[in-house]
């Protein structure tokens, strides 16, 4: 048997271990895909496991994250900081081999995957920042994105999002194999895959090539055209067996989601003449491996001498590199807003600013640029032939948007940003989740935040999305009252490091409050003193929970106007200082959305003004006066509220 082979059983064997010791896990998967890992690895894939960070290393992404002990049995035998007791501690507390790989960079976990398709589109996104800064910063950053794929990722629609948008762009370092083995959960995808997947790939602009996913020298010469084809990705269909090896559990659903037992093990591990015991791996696996990640470590000591000498002979080159991969730390320069002015333009006349002060910042639109004012005007967009492009064309494809912007974002050097109308936040939850679930500073601009949409009716008005994004845990989400809070919410969310921030941005102008810099930093802060009652409101409902106020006074109601654009960072603030902004009066909540969990902040026995209907098609000043939205409603609805 060949070092190769006996390295790809090693794999197996792993994977039937660790999943038997733990009683719960994939084998299947890494089983059928051993083969393929092994001839990547040795012969193709570039990293340091002394230098896992290392910038210019080539990426690997396990986009069916379920096949996790394909990845930790890789990164162990490669010698990457991950020992054998935490593969015989899979998906155990405390362990770093959790079910599904989380994104850990020490030890050679590029991203988190496990939602099928998810690891699919952060590739293309790894992909679109590898070409956005080899043009910046040519070889020092030169590199290949590599990921496996199954039946099920290429089910899911992000995949085709993603996968059409990686053709159209033409991102010849991007290399995705295809674990082909026509199983999944409810047993053959006779029952629901058939598509001719390679026509379609090819039709969307990819090379595509199939062979036998077991065949070392048949994966070795795809791999190598696929290397040298620059104009476009490459889909290798690799034809696998789930559960290879197996005497009686091979093709079957049976060994994808379940431990094969101690007697098929014992059955699998003489059929493939593996004759050790469970978690021993023999010398020349590791030799195998140490060998073949010699040439990453090798090739990672040229680049340090390659950058040391680039830097020496252009030491403006080493600051612009210490620009793009050092946290950022600005404050925004106030264009002088004064007159009324909606906070999505308010946002876009900041862009250029950014631009400059942050050199990393890039992204784009789901085809709505002009809608919601998310372009760099000093910059062309980002293309095959414009790849030094800061603005991102993502087309209609929420979801594969979310997806890349997370893939850009994690791949260092870069600040990736994606932008739609509110509404369509539901079609990227699943990206927009994972960026808080890996601490990643993503930013998502939604824009039309509310049924100030107005004639485009319920389908475009939100009215839950806001509450969903206040329960993503390590999410931070902003609705900024006017232009100059506006300000102050970019400022946060590209100062933010360990996770992501929402802003969410109105279509229809607000007035610029009177008001001194400061406060939104804090969650909420009182816009006005006031000792009989407290009207607690976010966004566009400030500038009316203002006038409601002044219509109080009239009556002799002394009001107190709190503005409060993030629940999260007000939690976060010293209960003494929640007490001191939200005072001992009486509170109402006034906020253009469902009026879920606004008891956390009013009490049991506050009033809430919002919005637990789905909207209408009208123009928005008659929305604001049928849903109670208007400085008079407010004050008559406040009125029947108070004693």
């Amino acid at each position: 048997m060949s070092s190769a082979h006996l390295a790809a059983n090693a794999i197996r064997a792993l994977a039937m271990d660790s999943i038997q010791k733990s009683n719960s896990g994939h084998p299947g998967a890494p089983m059928g895909m051993a083969d393929m890992a092994v001839v990547l690895w040795s012969k193709f894939l570039q990293v340091d496991p002394t230098q896992p960070n290392w910038v210019n290393r080539d990426r690997f992404v396990l986009s069916n994250g379920h096949a996790s002990m394909l990845m930790y049995s890789l990164l162990h035998l490669s010698g990457f900081p991950l020992p054998m007791a935490e593969l015989a501690t899979f998906r155990q507390w405390g362990s770093h081999t959790a079910g599904h790989p989380e994104v850990n960079h020490d030890l050679g976990i590029e991203v988190t995957t496990g939602p099928l398709g998810a690891g699919f589109s952060n590739g293309v996104g790894m992909a679109i920042a590898e070409r956005h800064l080899n043009s910046v910063f040519g070889d020092l950053v030169n590199h290949t994105t590599y990921a496996f794929v199954s039946d099920g990722d290429l089910m899911e629609g992000v995949s085709q999002e993603a996968g059409s948008l990686a053709g159209h762009l033409g991102l010849g370092k991007l290399i995705y194999l295809y674990d082909s083995n026509k199983i999944s959960i409810d047993g053959s995808t006779e029952v629901t895959f058939t598509d001719d997947t390679a026509a379609k790939y090819a039709a969307m602009g990819w090379h595509t090539t199939t062979i036998d996913g077991h065949d070392h020298n048949a994966i070795e010469a795809a791999l190598t055209e696929a290397k040298s084809i620059s104009d476009r990705p490459s889909l290798i269909v690799a034809q696998t067996h789930i559960g290879y090896g197996s005497p009686n559990k091979v093709d079957t659903s049976n060994v994808h989601g379940s431990p094969l037992g101690a007697d098929e093990i014992v059955l699998t591990k003489e059929a493939l003449g593996w004759e050790h015991a469970p978690f021993e791996i023999p010398a020349e696996v590791y030799s195998f491996f140490s060998d073949a990640m010699a040439s990453g470590t090798a090739a990672r000591e040229e680049w340090d001498t390659q950058r040391a000498a680039a830097f020496a002979a252009d030491p403006s080159l080493a600051a612009k590199w210490e620009a793009y991969h050092s946290p950022v730390s600005i404050a925004l320069d106030d264009p002088g807003f004064d007159a009324p002015i909606a906070t999505r333009s308010a946002s876009g006349k900041l862009f250029d600013q950014i631009a400059d002060k942050v050199p990393g910042f890039i992204g784009g639109s789901a085809d709505l640029i002009a809608s919601t004012k998310t372009v760099i005007s000093t910059s062309p967009g980002f293309s095959s032939d414009s790849p030094e492009g800061r603005n991102i064309y993502f087309g209609i494809r929420e979801h594969a948007m979310g997806g890349i912007v997370n893939g850009i974002t994690v791949h260092g050097g870069l600040r990736g940003y994606g932008s739609t109308f509110f509404v369509f936040s539901d079609y990227m939850r699943g990206a927009i989740r994972l960026s808080a679930l890996m601490g990643l500073p993503s930013i998502w601009v939604f824009t039309h935040d509310s049924y100030a949409v107005g004639e485009d009716g319920p389908t475009h008005q939100p009215i839950e999305q806001l509450a969903a994004m206040r329960v993503i845990p390590n999410m931070v989400t902003l609705r900024p009252a006017d232009a100059t809070e506006t300000i102050e919410a970019w400022e946060l969310a590209l100062n933010r490091n360990d996770g992501p921030t929402t802003l969410l941005l109105t279509r229809q102008n607000l007035p610029v409050l009177e008001r001194s810099k400061g406060g939104v930093a804090r969650g909420a802060y009182v816009l006005r003193d006031g000792s009989d009652i407290t009207l607690i409101a976010t966004g566009s409902e400030v500038s009316a929970a203002l006038g409601a106020a002044d219509l109080l006074a009239e009556t002799d109601v002394s009001a107190k106007v709190v503005s409060m654009p993030s629940w999260e960072l007000f939690a976060e603030q010293p209960a003494e200082y929640r007490t001191e902004v939200l005072g001992s009066a009486p509170r109402v909540a006034i906020e253009a959305g469902t009026s879920f969990g606004w008891e956390r902040w009013v009490g049991d026995t506050g009033f809430i003004i919002g919005i637990d209907h789905f909207g209408k098609s009208a123009p928005a000043e008659r929305l604001a006066e049928e849903f109670g939205f208007t400085p008079e409603a407010i004050v008559e609805q406040i009125s029947a509220y108070l004693p």
